[in-house]
């Protein structure tokens, strides 16, 4: 069975995102298809292409485009709601270096990505799957992230932010064995400056979680 990057989750889909979505999702979704993307056909430009996994309700991604529009962002997500709420921000605000796949990172990394084709790799509070049962379904494990690996140009990164101890620790231990990737920092990465706070990362410090960031350079 094949690992999925993501659990089920329920959200309120509101009639601003529903609008969003049906309206202008034509423009920003690309659809999911065994076919390798053509970056510069698909933004019309060259600029380099960031992939974030997972962006959830997306404020980070909106907030990380508009401060880069030198760059071109691909957001991987699989949940209606997040994506219409992006879809709405990306209009609202006119950004063109923004687009969207909805469906299972896993499949769009391992299809749709060409090998050395993308400067950095986001993945912002992934589902920590805590039971000790559930961790064989943690997306940052052998051999996705060798895969991911792949994804990168050389020098990309893989930048992960997760409030959980245990995921950090097994995220760690992973990427430090693929053997294309070597840890930008000895231990776990500084905070990143650039990086906006999410709703997860506010819900996991009003927790007293500790937030455990680390970064992975392809060399």
């Amino acid at each position: 069975m094949m690992l999925k990057s993501y659990a089920r989750r329920l959200g309120h889909f509101t009639d601003a995102q529903k609008r969003a979505y049906y309206e202008y999702g034509e423009k920003y979704l690309i659809p999911y298809s065994e076919t390798l993307i053509d970056f510069k056909k698909e933004f019309n430009n060259s600029k380099n292409v960031t992939m974030e996994i997972g962006f959830g309700s997306g404020f980070a991604t909106i907030e990380i485009a508009k401060t880069n529009q030198d760059k071109n962002y691909l957001g991987i997500e699989v949940h209606k709601p997040g994506i219409g709420r992006v879809i709405q921000e990306i209009n609202n605000h006119s950004l063109s270096n923004i687009r969207i796949i909805e469906y299972d990172a896993v499949h769009v990394a391992l299809k749709m990505i060409k090998q050395g084709s993308l400067e950095a790799i986001h993945i912002f509070f992934p589902d920590p799957w805590p039971k000790k049962r559930h961790r064989k379904r943690r997306l940052i494990q052998r051999p996705f992230t060798e895969t991911l690996a792949n994804c990168l140009k050389q020098e990309g990164y893989i930048y992960i932010v997760t409030d959980w101890e245990d995921y950090a620790l097994h995220a760690m231990e992973e990427l430090t064995a693929t053997k294309t990737l070597n840890n930008a920092f000895e231990g776990f990465s500084p905070a990143q400056s650039w990086r906006p706070k999410t709703r997860f990362e506010e819900k996991g410090i009003a927790k007293q979680h500790i937030i455990r960031e680390l970064m992975f350079i392809k060399s």
